[in-house]
């Protein structure tokens, strides 16, 4: 039976899937566009949600309930894609993942926990290929201007030295976000099932597992301060590197290992130059730890649409050549990164991949490696980012 919708936003009055919603009833609704429904537990609480965003009043709901797995059956049924917010995914996400690989239905979420999408890459890689199912996870700030700015400088480096770079910095130069109380759960939940199974620890040390049958060179563990002489920097470790960088490693594989098979990367934040910058990286330092601490935010709160609005981000790549030539790009995002930027990014994604990109075989991919220049154009030109070479 053919699809109903061409996407279901499920989540749809939880923080972060209601900015999802209000997006595409601001840009998405009409002739031409894709067809989209609202999904979540209660029909009431989403037809409230679809009137405070100013959806259209015929905006089709489902109830789905991740606790009942006929539900999601039911509401999978009716989409050619599925974007989820429902998270920890490790909590809620599973049922929902299944379905849509049994009935080759597209999957996008947000998910930002490392070993459950180890745990998930290894159990339905084959069966999503089998199916036709698409299944992308990471689609917001984690991981998508990561992994498409360590691809956007390989492109360039590709021009200026004639190859890929086998060395990749990715810095974060400048960034104002505040973290939401699913993100702060996500991290809860992910450290208490690491001190039930210590097995589990290995999946976070490990920068390839992301990429089974495939162990690349050593990494930097990007774990203290250090000054970097070629960026006249302090830099101090960043809080979603573990999960950016293995899926930049995942990237490259998928792509048939367009950078090389002895390909380093690793995410830090620039801090300043001097004592102050020294003094700037053990303050992030610290930081890191705040998204799960006590004056942590609960689940369904968030920034403020002030500080949404108000929110941006600056990412520096540099490519090395073994020469020790480099090429410098960045990704800049016009938005807070974890909620408005990646409604933006996470809607453009799913539809990117229905209406530019339907082309991309079945199986468990990263948006960047599926979908490559057509989605750095559609985030251009749609979702506020800028995508710049440097001098």
């Amino acid at each position: 039976m053919p699809a109903k919708f061409d996407i279901v936003v499920y989540g749809s009055t939880g923080y972060t899937g209601q900015l999802i919603a209000e997006y595409l009833a601001a840009h998405y609704v009409g002739d031409g566009a894709p067809t989209w429904a609202m999904a979540g537990r209660s029909k009431d609480k989403l037809a409230s949600v679809r009137d405070a965003i100013g959806a259209p009043e015929d905006t089709p709901l489902i109830a789905a309930d991740a606790a009942d797995p006929a539900s999601l059956r039911a509401m999978v049924d009716q989409a050619k894609l599925v974007i989820t917010t429902v998270g920890p995914y490790q909590l809620y996400g599973t049922d929902l993942l299944a379905a849509c690989v049994a009935s080759g239905t597209d999957y996008m979420d947000l998910c930002g926990e490392p070993i459950w999408l180890k745990q998930m890459i290894d159990r339905h890689e084959a069966a999503a290929k089998a199916s036709g199912a698409r299944i992308m996870f990471s689609c917001g700030f984690d991981s998508v201007p990561f992994e498409l700015g360590a691809f956007f400088v390989q492109e360039e480096a590709k021009r200026v030295f004639g190859a890929a770079a086998p060395r990749v910095k990715g810095r974060v130069r400048d960034i104002s976000w505040k973290f939401s109380g699913g993100t702060s759960a996500s991290a809860r939940v992910t450290f208490e099932a690491v001190a039930q199974d210590l097995s589990l620890v290995s999946i976070l040390k490990d920068p390839f597992a992301f990429t089974p049958g495939f162990e690349g060179p050593k990494q930097p563990r990007g774990k203290k301060p250090i000054f970097e002489d070629d960026l006249q920097s302090w830099s101090a470790p960043f809080a979603m590197a573990t999960l950016n960088t293995r899926n930049v490693h995942r990237s490259n594989m998928l792509m048939g290992f367009p950078y090389g098979r002895d390909f380093v990367y690793d995410e830090m934040v620039l801090t300043g130059a001097g004592d102050d910058g020294q003094a700037n990286a053990r303050r992030v330092m610290a930081a890191n730890s705040e998204k799960t601490g006590p004056e942590a935010l609960k689940p369904g709160e968030g920034p403020s649409k002030e500080e949404r609005e108000n929110g941006h981000y600056d990412l520096l790549y540099v490519a090395i050549a073994p020469d020790g030539r480099q090429v410098r790009a960045a990704v800049k995002g016009d938005l807070d990164p974890g909620y408005a930027s990646t409604a933006k990014i996470i809607s453009e994604c799913a539809v990117c991949l229905l209406h530019d990109a339907p082309d991309v075989p079945a199986g468990l991919w990263t948006p960047g490696a599926a979908m490559q220049h057509r989605l750095i154009k559609r985030l251009r030109d749609n979702a506020g980012l800028r995508f710049e070479v440097e001098g």
